[in-house]
C-alpha cells in the first residue's frame, strides 16, 4: 500500500512537470500580436483664397494684370478668384464685389480700385473682418484712408507722374514754335489719373513752346475720348499735340483724327496696349508707356500670400516703366 501511494505521488509529480513544460512550449510558440503604432499624419495645409478685384476686362491692360496674377497662383498653389466690374466707372459695382467677398470669407483681396476714395470704407470692413488687403495700380487716397482707419495697406504700382511726364515730353521735344496742346484725363477721382495729368502738365510747362488750352476727362474710355477729341478740336482747331492718360483714350483720339482727316496732330498715350504699340511702330502714335500690368498682378498676389504668412511688407513698391517710341524698335 505504501508502495502504491509512493507510485501515485511520483506520477502526479511528473504529470505536473509535463503540464508546466507543455504550457511553456505553447506560450513560446504562440505568435504575439502587438497593437499597431499610431501614425500621425501631417496636417494638410489650408489652401488660401485670394481675390483679385479689377476695374474691368474691356481694357486689355487688366487682361495682362490677370495673366500675371495667374502665374503667381500657379507658383503658390493658392486659389485665385478674379472679379471685375463692367466698366472702369462702375465704382458701386466694385464696392458690391468687395462686400460679396467679405461674406465669402476670402483670405485676401488684391484690388485695383476704380476710385481712390469711395472704395476705402468697404475695404476697411474687409480688413476688420480679418481679410488681408493689398492695393495695386491706383492708390487709395492716403488721407481719407488714414481718417477712416485703413492704414498699413501695401501699395504696388509705378511712378505714374514721372512716366506720364516722359510720354508728354516726346510731344514737346519736337516743338520749335508756340503750339497749343491738350490733355485727355482719366477718372479725376483716381490717384493715377491725377498723377498722369500732373506729369503731363509738368512736361508742357517746362517747354517754352507748349501752351495748354484744354484738359478734360474721358474716364479712360475709347468712345468717350472720341467725343472729347471732337469737342476739343471744334473749340481749339489749332491744337497740335494731345496727351492721353491711357491708351484706350489715345486710340479713341486717333480714330477721331483719322475720321476727320486730321494728320497734323501728334498724340502720346500710356499703357503699351498691343494696338497702341502697333500705332507707335506705324507712326500714328508718338509714344506710350509700358507699366508692366502683368508684373503688378503677379506682385499683388505674391504680397497677399506673404502677408498671410505673417511677413512684414514694405509700404510701397514701384515697378519700373518703359517709354516706348519709334526708337524702341
Amino acid at each position: 500500500m505504501q508502495y502504491l501511494n509512493a507510485f501515485c505521488r511520483k506520477n502526479i509529480f511528473f504529470g505536473f512537470l509535463f503540464s508546466l513544460f507543455f504550457l511553456s512550449a505553447c506560450s513560446e510558440s504562440e505568435p504575439v500580436t502587438k497593437a499597431p503604432a499610431v501614425v500621425e499624419e501631417a496636417p494638410v495645409a489650408e489652401v488660401k483664397t485670394v481675390a483679385l478685384v479689377m476695374k474691368t476686362l474691356t481694357n486689355p491692360f487688366f487682361i495682362e494684370m490677370e495673366r500675371g496674377a495667374r502665374q503667381a497662383e500657379q507658383k503658390l498653389g493658392i486659389e485665385l478668384v478674379v472679379k471685375t466690374a463692367a466698366q472702369e466707372t462702375s465704382i458701386q459695382q466694385q464696392i458690391s464685389i468687395v462686400e460679396d467677398l467679405i461674406r465669402d470669407h476670402v483670405d485676401a483681396i488684391v484690388i485695383a480700385p476704380g476710385d481712390s476714395v469711395e472704395l476705402v470704407p468697404v475695404l476697411k470692413q474687409a480688413r476688420d473682418a480679418g481679410i488681408v488687403v493689398i492695393n495695386i495700380d491706383n492708390r487709395l487716397d492716403k488721407e481719407f484712408a488714414k481718417v477712416s482707419g485703413l492704414v498699413g495697406v501695401p501699395f504696388i504700382s509705378v511712378d505714374n507722374e514721372h512716366a506720364a511726364y516722359q510720354s508728354a515730353k516726346t510731344l514737346t521735344s519736337a516743338m520749335s514754335e508756340t503750339t497749343q496742346v491738350a490733355i485727355i484725363e482719366g477718372i479725376r477721382e483716381a490717384e493715377n489719373a491725377k498723377d498722369r495729368k500732373n506729369g503731363a502738365v509738368k512736361a508742357f510747362n517746362e517747354s517754352e513752346f507748349a501752351e495748354v488750352v484744354f484738359s478734360e476727362t474721358a474716364h479712360w474710355k475709347i468712345d468717350e475720348s472720341y467725343e472729347v477729341t471732337k469737342h476739343l478740336l471744334e473749340q481749339h482747331p489749332q491744337v497740335k499735340a494731345i496727351f492721353c492718360a491711357n491708351d484706350m483714350m489715345a486710340l479713341g483720339t486717333l480714330k477721331y483724327l483719322k475720321d476727320s482727316k486730321r494728320s497734323d496732330v501728334r498724340v502720346a498715350g500710356y499703357d503699351a496696349l498691343e494696338q497702341a504699340v502697333t500705332a507707335v511702330k506705324s507712326g500714328e502714335l508718338v509714344a506710350t508707356v509700358d507699366q508692366q500690368a502683368a508684373e503688378q498682378g503677379y506682385q499683388g498676389v505674391m504680397f497677399a500670400y506673404r502677408a498671410l504668412q505673417g511677413d512684414r511688407l514694405p509700404a510701397v513698391i514701384l515697378i519700373d516703366t518703359r517709354l516706348i517710341t519709334s526708337a524702341s524698335f
